[in-house]
């Protein structure tokens, strides 16, 4: 990968008139109007539950049913981000790599106060703040400016990146700091979402496969102690490890149930509404396991087209961080898509049980507030990025071998 990068020759800065990356706003678009349209297809059994919690046997006839509920709160929020999504992409890069220590440190004082005043929001993680009847979940904000804090220091920081005093050091103090109050919450899914983002900066900004090694070693065995002394953690590994196909605990039921669906769906799916598991049995059907649910009801060729989706946004990140015209830039570029395309295939591997359940959202997809607003914006800095590369010429440029990162401008 670091030769991929390093195969492009350096690029003026980029007229703000250049269009933003037509492939990746139509991937998003098409991503956003499929969420819409499972969500209201799939979200009809929510709806009801939290529109008419104790009436027996409702229908959607019945006063005070609402059955749409999930559908137009999901409408709302695409509407806010998708405004946000182009306000962020006219909004210059150099706003965010000037204010970038400020919204880091703004970001880990707002994550220790949830550790305080935070509320659990009908889970066992404090991840949640709750202002004027609405629900912020702030570590989902945390991913974005923890990129814009890694870009602008690693572009800081330079050769001295591969040094282990003045490179791997600070970055693991720097990754620790925001993910600490992150992990007492505690939130395993975005944890692991923020290592991922970081360790992809980090190696595209050029630093030792050892460094690497020695921060997997010592992740590993944090997360082995905090298996071993959290309940919750380890029943969720033991569940994965022991499948039980007649488990029914909250730790293994999900797993379960969501495996059942995808099977259920077979090759072309059970059709549009016509999914059983998301009403009696898979609990989160519209949010950290819309993939089952959609994957009952789509069929497993019409679910890959999803897979295929977020395979696009890596790919287009990727040439838009070649072609960046400086090294924040391209670091930026690469924590952005990094967070998108992790978190996708995290959540898809927990709902095809290749991963415990970790209790994140499928970006532009599932139903949420704080993940969907974040991951907009995320995409509209993204799309401002692509203003600022080559990327119509980068995926084609053979290039010479000389050093990429070197040659990159530091505007």
């Amino acid at each position: 990968m670091k030769k991929w990068f390093s195969k492009k020759r350096a690029q003026p800065e980029r007229k703000s008139g250049k269009k933003v990356d037509g492939i990746l706003l139509i991937i998003v678009i098409v991503l956003m109007i499929f969420g819409l349209v499972m969500i209201t297809s799939i979200g009809v059994p929510k709806s009801i539950q939290l529109s008419a919690p104790d009436v027996l046997y409702p229908n959607c006839e019945d006063q005070g049913v609402d059955c749409y509920l999930l559908f137009r709160n999901h409408l709302i929020r695409l509407a806010i981000g998708f405004v946000m999504m182009v306000a962020m992409a006219k909004i210059s890069y150099k706003f965010w790599k000037k204010t970038a220590p400020f919204w880091f440190m703004a970001t880990l004082i707002v994550l220790f106060i949830v550790l305080f005043l935070g509320s659990k929001y009908t889970t066992f993680a404090r991840s949640w703040l709750i202002l004027f009847n609405t629900s912020i979940q702030p570590t989902e904000f945390a991913k974005l400016f923890l990129v814009f804090y890694l870009a602008s220091w690693l572009e800081k920081k330079k050769e001295t990146i591969t040094s282990l005093q003045n490179g791997f050091l600070p970055f693991c103090v720097i990754v620790g700091a925001l993910a600490l109050p992150v992990v007492l919450q505690p939130d395993l899914g975005g944890t692991l979402v923020i290592a991922m983002i970081a360790t992809s900066m980090y190696f595209v900004a050029g630093a030792r496969v050892r460094h690497l090694a020695l921060g997997l070693l010592i992740v590993t065995l944090a997360g082995f102690v905090l298996v071993s002394n959290l309940s919750h953690l380890k029943q969720r590994f033991s569940a994965f490890l022991t499948s039980e196909v007649s488990c029914k605990e909250d730790y293994c039921w999900q797993t379960e149930q969501s495996k059942i669906a995808i099977g259920s769906g077979g090759f072309w799916g059970k059709g549009l509404t016509q999914g059983v598991q998301k009403s009696y049995w898979l609990p989160q059907a519209t949010d950290d396991f819309i993939f089952a649910a959609s994957a009952e009801e789509l069929g497993f060729i019409r679910i890959s087209l999803l897979v295929i989706a977020y395979a696009v946004i890596a790919w287009r990140g990727m040439v838009i961080a070649r072609g960046a015209e400086n090294k924040f830039v391209q670091y930026t570029t690469i924590g952005l898509t990094s967070w998108i395309v992790f978190q996708a295939f995290i959540n898809i591997s927990v709902n095809i049980a290749l991963m415990p359940v970790t209790g994140i959202t499928l970006p532009f997809i599932s139903y949420g507030g704080s993940s969907m607003l974040s991951v907009l914006v995320a995409t509209g800095v993204l799309l401002q990025l692509s203003k600022h590369s080559d990327y119509e010429n980068s995926s084609s440029r053979r290039g010479n071998s000389r050093p990429y990162y070197s040659q990159l401008s530091s505007s």
